[in-house]
Parts: C-alpha cells; sequence; structure tokens
C-alpha cells in the first residue's frame, strides 16, 4: 500500500484546492491510500528558535504525516502572483528537516491560472529536495464553482478516471524512488 499525503494550500471553506485533494482521496486507486492534511490553518508561524524540543504539536503532526508517507501531493491557489501564506508557512517548518529530503511530491490544480504560484511552488519544493513528479500535472478547472457544481465536476467520469491515473502515475513514480 502507497500513503500519500494530500495537501490543499488554501484555508477558505468552499476551497476549490480543498475540494480537489478531498476527490483525490476519495478516487485513489486500491493500492494507494491518500490522507488529507487539514492542520494548514493551526500551524504558528515558523520561528526556528521554536524547532527541537520546542516544535508545537501542529508542526510536528505535519512534520510527521510527511515523513511517515510515501509522497505528497500539494493543490494550491495563488494569490498575488505567489504562494499563500499558510503553505509558504507550512513548507518552512519542514526546510530543516530530513521529512522533505527526497520526499517524492507531485503538484495538482484546480485553476488554469495559477502560473506564477505553480513556479513558485515547484521551485520551493526542489530547491528544499523533495523529488518532484512533474511527467504529466493533473489540473480540473474548478476556478469560480460552488461546493455543488465542484462535487458535479469532480464526479464526472472523465474527471474521476484522471484522478485516479494521476495517483497511479505518481504512486508508480514513488516505487521508482525507492
Amino acid at each position: 500500500m502507497i500513503d500519500i499525503l494530500a495537501i490543499s494550500g488554501s484555508l477558505r471553506a468552499a476551497s476549490t484546492n480543498s475540494a480537489l485533494v478531498a476527490a483525490l482521496a476519495a478516487n485513489a486507486p486500491p493500492d494507494c491510500r491518500v490522507a488529507v492534511y487539514d492542520g494548514l490553518g493551526r500551524l504558528p508561524i515558523f520561528n526556528p528558535d521554536d524547532e527541537g524540543e520546542r516544535t508545537p504539536a501542529e508542526a510536528a503532526r505535519l512534520i510527521d504525516a510527511v515523513t511517515r508517507s510515501h509522497g505528497i501531493i500539494v493543490s494550491c491557489p495563488e494569490y498575488a502572483h505567489g504562494v499563500p501564506g499558510g503553505m509558504k508557512n507550512a513548507l518552512d517548518w519542514l526546510v530543516s528537516r530530513d521529512a522533505a529530503v527526497g520526499k517524492p511530491a507531485m503538484l495538482v490544480h484546480a485553476s488554469p491560472r495559477s502560473l506564477y504560484a505553480r513556479a513558485a511552488l515547484a521551485e520551493i519544493m526542489r530547491t528544499m529536495s523533495f523529488a518532484m513528479h512533474e511527467e504529466r500535472a493533473l489540473e480540473i478547472a474548478l476556478l469560480g464553482k460552488k461546493p455543488a457544481e465542484m462535487e458535479a465536476i469532480l464526479a464526472e467520469d472523465a474527471n474521476r478516471r484522471a484522478m485516479r491515473e494521476a495517483v497511479r502515475g505518481f504512486a508508480g513514480f514513488i516505487r521508482g524512488q525507492t
């Protein structure tokens, strides 16, 4: 069984990115388990003085979840041509840890307009030594959709197959890394 941690970079209640990672978890192939990290909004602002024995509980939970997973999937919005602060903060908690080093990672997208954030996030994660799976990005356009519309789009057979295939391809990448 391949264990994957999915993280939405959005804190919005009706987030398209959160809907996408939840749908990925629900449509994962049988040999993959996708768990969604839900603590982004509870992470304290990163401070290097709070590492080690002083690591806050939520930061320790994130670090442990990333460490235990075989790979991570991130779906992140773009704010002002950049990565939202909450997502960057989560990555900052991982910078000085071994959790990211060589960890397979894949970006998925809920908006065709997040080009700057995609590039910035990929650069940040490569700099942190994540092993980026960039062969085939999954993009399901949910931008501007209401929750019921998102649900209907994500339930379409073609999108369910696309999500399953994206996770299956990522699982193959993970197997190739070990």
